[in-house]
Parts: structure tokens; C-alpha cells; sequence
């Protein structure tokens, strides 16, 4: 079983008719395919199950229950099994019926994805070799705070790049042009900063253009000479350079969000030498984040990092060093 999307009703679009398609082709075996997850048609298609076969349920979240952990469609998932296994780390922050309710009433266990994930965030976050280093970038400071603020007690240096360093700088009193910034996250910024000290490195130089666009005239300014209707759109190479000599010789490096505007390729080479950086380093390198693993594979940089991680949302919660509850449920089973 499985969800796809945020359906508001059945929308024929988010069925997972396709995916049983596609799953067949790469297991080399006939995937069945019930209408619903619960009721009449999932109950009918288990009970026609032979040994060997699969079956894959309709999209869970078609029923409203699903995110709101009903118990009673928890009971009815888990009547159409014998045990449970969870190999959604993706969803796992999720407390939902198919990823916390099921696990109340069968055996419960992680399947090999999970098990890769975690053990993958375990070795860098709770065993990591010195020097650690860590690699945040992306837009908003606001929804990273928890990460970066988790990752300051465990690394010696938290490299900070994206739209979200123009908050950093403006917290400074800084001039940032035109530039995404983050006003309701300046407390919050000026607050990591300040517990961070010499452990934080922002960029020393940005590249920038007066649109966000491909084609558009580049400057590198300063960080604290940024001109009115400029946007920092990605670091620039006195950055790069900086950065490449923090993680030269890395024990361990964690890299989560892009450095610059990474999916236009004027403002990539941010990201890609980082990215290079990262990979060359020879240290533990774990990549996290939906737009960072699209970034590396845009950019090349594709099977150079010891564990790229599909967790999205829940990857930054456990960087948070918050407990999954999909997680939890499975140590209790």
C-alpha cells in the first residue's frame, strides 16, 4: 500500500493504477491492483491472492482517515495482512493509519530502505568521524532552524548558502538588494549566529543578477555590498573557494539544500563545485533533500556520495533530532 499526492477526492490523476504497472516491469511479476484499500474490493482481491503473487492497494489517502490515524481504518488496513512492513522513510514523520495505526495491530518491521536510511543518518549524525562538517542551503531559515540549530552541537563547521544566507546577512544590518529575505527569521537567525560563533560560515561573496532568470547580466558583490535592485542568486568563487577548504580532508559531511538557484544554470556553479567538494573530500557524505538530490542529478554529480537519502521532510526531522513516530511505533512492535 501506499499514497500519492494530496487528493481532495478521488481524483483519477493520484490513482496508483500506473505504479502497479510499473512495478511489475521492475519485479518480473504480475502486480495485481484493487480499486480500494478497504472494503469490498481490497478484501476480495486478498482473498483471491495465490502464494507468490502481488497485490498493491488503491491509494490510502483517497480516505480522509488515512492522515487523520483513524483507527478503525487502521484495523481494516491491517486486516487484509499478516505482518507489516514499513519501508517508507519518506513518510515516516507522517503519523498517519498506514504508517503508525497499521503497526498497532500486526507484527511490525522496517524493510531495507528504512533500514539503509537510518542506519545511513546514524553513522553521520551519531558516530560521525572529526572533522564533521555540515552544508545547508535553500530558501527559509524558518523551516531549517530546528536542523541547523541540532547540527551546531555535533559539527565544527555549519556552511551556510542559498536564499537563506541573505537572512543571515540582513540580521547583520546588511544590505541584501533585492534578494529573497526571510524578515519574520532575523530573531532566529541572529540567535544561531550567535550560539554558532566561529563554527559558522557564510558566504564571502555572491553572484548576482537583477532577475531571476537565465541570460541576465551577472555581478559578484560583497556580502555587505549587495546593490538596491540586485538578488544574490548563488555564491561566488572567492565562496567556493572558501567552502572547498573547509571540507578538504572531511570526516563527515551532511548536505542539505542547494547554494544558489541550482535548476537555472547560470546560478549552478555554486552547487556543483560545492557538490564536487563534497564528493572529493573522502570523508562519510550524506545527501538529503529533494531539491539537492535533483541538483546533483542535473549537475552530474550522481552515485559520488556514500548515501543520498529519500526522506525529504523526514530527513530534516531526524536532523532536528526529532523522534518519527513511523519509526517508533516499529521499535515498540
Amino acid at each position: 500500500m501506499s499514497h500519492l499526492g494530496r487528493p481532495k477526492d478521488r481524483e483519477p490523476d493520484l490513482s496508483l493504477k500506473p505504479v502497479a504497472v510499473g512495478l511489475s516491469r521492475h519485479i518480473g511479476r504480475d502486480v495485481q491492483f484493487a480499486k480500494d484499500c478497504v472494503g469490498e474490493p481490497a478484501t476480495t482481491a486478498v482473498d483471491r491472492l495465490q502464494s507468490g503473487q502481488v497485490l498493491l492497494l488503491e491509494n490510502v489517502r483517497y480516505h480522509k482517515e488515512d492522515e487523520a490515524n483513524d483507527s478503525q481504518f487502521a484495523r481494516k488496513l491491517a486486516s487484509l495482512g499478516d505482518l507489516y512492513v514499513n519501508d517508507a522513510f519518506a513518510a515516516s514523520h507522517r503519523a498517519h493509519a498506514s504508517v503508525v495505526g497499521v503497526a498497532a495491530y500486526l507484527p511490525a518491521f522496517a524493510g531495507e530502505l528504512m533500514v539503509a536510511e537510518l542506519n545511513a543518518l546514524h553513522q553521520a549524525l551519531d558516530n560521525p568521524r572529526r572533522p564533521m562538517v555540515a552544508v545547508v542551503g535553500g530558501a527559509k531559515v524558518s523551516t531549517k532552524v530546528g536542523v541547523l540549530r541540532n547540527l551546531l552541537q555535533k559539527v565544527d563547521s555549519l556552511l551556510i548558502g542559498g536564499a537563506m544566507a541573505n537572512t543571515f546577512f540582513k540580521a547583520r544590518g546588511w544590505p541584501t538588494g533585492s534578494g529573497l529575505v526571510e524578515d519574520t527569521a532575523l530573531d532566529e537567525a541572529k540567535k544561531v549566529a550567535e550560539e554558532a560563533g566561529d563554527k559558522l560560515v557564510l558566504p564571502a561573496d555572491l553572484v548576482c543578477a537583477r532577475k531571476m532568470r537565465a541570460g541576465e547580466a551577472l555581478r559578484v558583490f560583497e556580502p555587505d555590498g549587495v546593490e538596491p535592485g540586485w538578488m544574490a542568486l548563488d555564491i561566488g568563487p572567492k565562496s567556493i573557494r572558501l567552502f572547498t577548504q573547509k571540507l578538504r580532508g572531511a570526516g563527515t559531511v551532511i548536505w542539505n539544500g542547494p547554494l544558489g538557484v541550482a535548476e537555472i544554470k547560470d546560478f549552478s556553479d555554486g552547487t556543483k563545485a560545492v557538490g564536487e567538494a563534497i564528493a572529493r573530500s573522502g570523508g562519510y557524505t550524506l545527501v538529503g533533500g529533494g531539491d539537492t538530490v535533483a541538483a546533483i542529478e542535473s549537475l552530474g554529480l550522481s552515485g559520488r556520495f556514500s548515501h543520498v537519502s529519500t526522506g525529504g521532510g523526514a530527513t530534516l526531522e531526524y536532523l532536528e533530532g526529532k523522534e518519527l513516530p513511523g519509526i517508533a511505533i516499529l521499535k515498540e512492535a
